[in-house]
């Protein structure tokens, strides 16, 4: 069983924002058909909109926290809880400040970086084994405006092209997670 988390926040008004990436990664994954899964739908109990599915003979639960942003380990640590679900077998998709537009890196076992999504779910998992597939959205703007308006800015066409072309390398590297390929060698693939 694999439980995908993306990150972001709710509302119409963020929609395609930097913060909001990986609500746009599960959109994707949902719009492509790479799994077998049912629409999303909130499910009040696990504070998430969920959709559920297959991948061969693997479960998949994709979600979008539906707290707010530095409250999205409740709604992890209750799909986890309820699924049973190791954090080995987690997947956050999150924005990265501190890395360019469309740049991926995927890690495991390291700090939030002061992301507060990533606080958040550390802290409700006690753990930071889960796997963390982090998209930069940092452009020159970055460093000219406060960081609380510079995540919820949409992206340039520029930017928003970086991202588009890195989409299919992000799904990739999710479809591999699930066919339980090595994380080591899915991060020399991608980073």
């Amino acid at each position: 069983m694999k439980l995908i988390i993306g990150l972001g926040n709710l509302g119409p008004e963020y929609k395609n924002t930097r913060h909001n990436v990986g609500f746009r990664i599960l959109d994707e994954i949902k719009i492509q058909g790479l799994f077998d899964l049912s629409e999303f739908k909130v499910e009040k109990k696990f504070k998430s909109e969920v959709a559920t599915g297959t991948f061969g003979a693997e479960k998949i639960i994709l979600a979008k926290p539906q707290t707010f942003m530095n409250e999205s380990g409740q709604a992890v640590k209750a799909l986890k809880t309820f699924y049973k679900i190791k954090p080995k077998e987690i997947i956050v998709i999150q924005d990265d400040l501190d890395l360019p537009t469309g740049k991926i890196r995927i890690s495991t076992e390291s700090s939030s970086a002061g992301h507060k999504g990533i606080d958040s779910i550390i802290q409700n998992l006690k753990t930071k084994t889960f796997i963390r597939i982090r998209v930069g959205i940092s452009n020159e703007l970055k460093e000219i405006m406060p960081t609380e308006k510079f995540v919820l800015q949409k992206f340039s066409e520029e930017d928003e092209e970086m991202l588009e072309g890195k989409i299919p390398d992000i799904i990739e590297a999710i479809k591999m997670f699930c066919e339980n390929e090595p994380l080591e060698k899915i991060q020399n693939k991608f980073n």
